[in-house]
């Protein structure tokens, strides 16, 4: 549509009409009987038939022919026949579910992840839906918080090309293309700061933190063109994200130059109440739409009273026409005006829903993000030996994440049908041995689905009946040569609202360990996991221990595929595992203090715990091979450079094993002295090489004064005169250092 059409409809819109554009529903309030809805949801929500007829968005419904209908049904009825948006949580897949977020973020691989973002928007765009809520961007560095799974780590560089990469491969060029879909960074901004990692808590941060760590992806999904941005749950600067002006409309919309669609996130608008921040809904609806939020995410704020705020002269009408002008744009990009129903077409659904392709991608896509953190000789497999499979995730389909929310456990393929292809079944054998969770605990707020002990399949366990899985499993580890064990936190303990103030393994499954290692210490540990844990004692036990996260559909092949060695583990960490849930948060790139705890120093006064040493027990950007790497001292073709000026640093890897890797190069700089304290080190830029065994190769870096630059003392960005560390290597913990000056 014209942009002259555009605002002459714009114009043509009644109050009402504009105010209910502004307000999103679930498509339950389309799928169900209308009397139904109005004496149920609707009646409890506040909402009249009126506002279902002319909501301009509904979330939470899928599928090309259900949607189509809901679309002709709407348009039929709505005045102006403005279509519908669809939106959707397609987080890491649609139907073909790929690794979760901080998965595909071990993978170092941002191109990797836009594969896997323009696959999902294929299947979701066929499926009828306009807009998905990803990427999620937010910085993590409290492994308590659940979310941590849907971000791609703690570091604010990895983050941003990882956002970049995900934008782009949701939209494309042309988000009316085609196979495309509106992405939509989330939350906006800081939620991943959250107090002791407990959901939707306050976010305390300063706001040279704010600007310096998490801002940055934000950013760059921005400057990747992303249509829409989610606001966030929590307070920034004590005032709730999604009625701040400052961050809204100075640092969203115009320090970063946003001019897409700003969507609450679930309730967010109405639970400024609860903060203590809006007197009432109507007091709510005033302060969000002030802060330029053009959609309300499930409550009756904007459709019940911003008419009557600008009919009582409380709020302009153009700031109603601001916000509906945007989400109209949206709509046109989208070319919903000139083809309503765009992508969605149930033949075009059913080719692309899990097609060869996407699970060819997403195995792909696990192999490149497990994570080894420990082999002492173990893996590869060798399948000749004996194997026993000892563990609640041997035979499971339940590996998609709590996210994973259109995905189906029945399309997945589990380790043990994906080991059956290529293990000798004469000498394997395979052996739960435990259920996911203590028989005493309660994962609450999940009674809706109907489990016992753990999760639905689990069943009914007594006592009894877990000692008779302990024993048989134990008895079959006795037996074996090797024991690889599939352990880790069920799907339902990661994700949102899913804070755990204690990160380890389930006591039942730490028993089995136990038992199993008193019969057999060749103990092959395979991690899934939506977030660091406490594996202190899991990597004294187990002679090789590899992560593996949620990993989607194809996780029993990707997983089988590097057990065995046709694929070389490359992943690295993108958040640091702690050594204790005592030091959360932490991460790599910290501040010194002025009394920085060096290894072996026992002089208590210093920066450090009395009963846990400071580092965590696997740190960023750390991650085995199969094979072996050395890599030469930091060579800098210069040892000073000026501002305008650049210097290249180079170092020689070399594969010294026996097999072809892959390893993650990274690059690291630290600012010794500045007008602000500095980190201790910050990833600027990584390269994957791959090497034949025996090969050699150079990587060179440039090093400019963006690397450089950092928020001064001033508040101005840009680079100071002084001494400068630059450290390339395989984890954030290398020492392999060289020095230079910017004069």
């Amino acid at each position: 549509m014209e942009k002259e059409k555009l605002e002459a409809l714009l114009e043509d819109m009644s109050l009402q009409e504009k105010a209910d554009q502004m307000l999103q529903l679930m498509g339950m309030f389309y799928q169900l009987d209308v009397n139904a809805i109005l004496t149920g949801p609707a009646a409890a929500f506040g909402v009249s038939e009126e506002d279902i007829g002319m909501a301009g968005s509904i979330l939470g419904t899928y599928g090309a022919q259900t949607l189509m209908e809901i679309q002709k049904n709407y348009m039929e009825n709505q005045p102006h026949h403005i279509p519908l948006l669809f939106m959707m949580d397609v987080i890491h897949g649609m139907k073909t579910i790929f690794p979760m977020p901080l998965a595909l973020g071990a993978s170092f691989e941002p191109e990797l992840a836009g594969r896997c973002a323009a696959a999902a928007a294929k299947e979701a765009a066929a499926s009828g839906l306009h807009v998905t809520f990803s990427p999620m961007v937010d910085l993590v560095r409290d492994a308590r918080w659940g979310r941590v799974m849907e971000s791609t780590g703690e570091d604010p560089y990895l983050n941003a090309l990882m956002a970049e990469a995900q934008v782009k491969g949701f939209q494309g060029e042309d988000m009316k293309e085609e196979g495309k879909v509106c992405a939509c960074i989330k939350h906006f901004a800081g939620y991943g700061g959250a107090v002791a990692g407990r959901e939707y808590h306050t976010a305390e941060l300063s706001e040279r933190t704010f600007r310096q760590y998490y801002l940055p992806a934000y950013k760059a999904g921005v400057d990747a063109g992303a249509g829409m941005v989610m606001t966030s749950f929590n307070t920034v600067n004590n005032i709730p994200a999604t009625a701040n002006q400052w961050l809204m409309r100075d640092v969203l919309r115009k320090e970063m130059g946003f001019d897409g669609v700003l969507i609450s996130d679930f309730s967010a608008i109405q639970e400024t109440v609860a903060h203590g921040y809006a007197e009432d809904k109507r007091d709510a609806a005033r302060k969000a739409v002030e802060a330029g939020v053009d959609i309300d995410m499930m409550t009756s704020c904007y459709s019940g009273y911003l008419a009557d705020l600008v009919q009582s002269g409380e709020i302009e009408e153009a700031l109603v026409d601001e916000c509906v002008r945007r989400i109209l744009e949206l709509k046109n990009k989208l070319g919903l005006f000139e083809n309503p129903y765009k992508d969605a077409d149930p033949e075009k659904e059913k080719e692309l829903i899990l097609c060869k392709e996407h699970r060819a991608l997403a195995r792909e896509a696990v192999g490149k993000s497990c994570v080894l953190l420990k082999n002492e000789g173990m893996l590869p497999l060798d399948l000749k030996k004996k194997t026993a499979f000892v563990g609640p995730y041997t035979d499971t389909r339940k590996m998609l994440s709590n996210w994973a929310v259109t995905g189906d456990q029945k399309d997945t393929v589990s380790l043990k049908e994906a080991a059956g292809e290529v293990f000798d079944q004469a000498v394997t054998t395979y052996h739960r041995g435990t259920p996911f969770l203590d028989r005493d605990m309660k994962l609450v707020g999940f009674e809706s689905i109907e489990w016992k002990g753990a999760t639905p399949e689990d069943g009914e366990w007594d006592e009894e009946a877990e000692e008779r899985m302990f024993a048989q499993a134990v008895e079959a580890a006795g037996e074996a040569e090797v024991v690889v064990m599939p352990l880790g936190e069920s799907f339902l303990q990661s994700g949102e609202a899913c804070s755990r103030a204690m990160i380890e393994l389930p006591r039942v499954q730490m028993k089995l360990l136990r038992r199993v290692a008193a019969v057999n210490p060749n103990i092959v540990v395979v991690l899934f996991t939506g977030r660091p844990l406490d594996l202190r004692e899991i990597s004294e036990i187990a002679r090789a221990v590899l992560v593996v996260w949620m990993p989607g559909t194809e996780g029993g092949h990707g997983i089988a595929d590097v057990l065995t060695g046709k694929v070389n583990p490359s992943g690295k960490l993108p958040m640091s595992f702690p050594y204790s849930v005592g030091q959360c948060p932490v991460c790599y790139n910290a501040f010194s203090t002025g009394r920085p705890c060096r290894e072996g120093d026992n002089n208590r006064f210093f920066s450090k715990y009395l009963d846990i040493p400071n580092k965590p027990l696997y740190p960023f950007g750390y991650g085995l091979s199969y094979t072996s790497f050395t890599f030469s001292g930091v060579m800098l073709d210069r040892k000073e450079m000026s501002e305008e000026e650049t210097i290249t640093a180079r170092v020689r890897v070399k594969n010294t094993g026996s097999l072809t890797g892959t390893e993650v190069v990274q690059l690291y700089l630290q600012d010794v002295a500045a007008s602000v304290v500095r980190p201790v080190k910050e990833l600027k830029d990584f390269e994957k090489v791959t090497l034949q065994p025996g090969e050699e190769r150079e990587v060179a870096f440039l090093i400019d004064n963006e690397k450089l630059s950092f928020i001064r003392a001033d508040g101005t960005v840009g680079s100071e005169a002084g001494l400068f560390r630059v450290w390339i290597g395989n984890c954030s913990e290398t020492e392999n250092v060289a020095e230079f000056r910017r004069t």
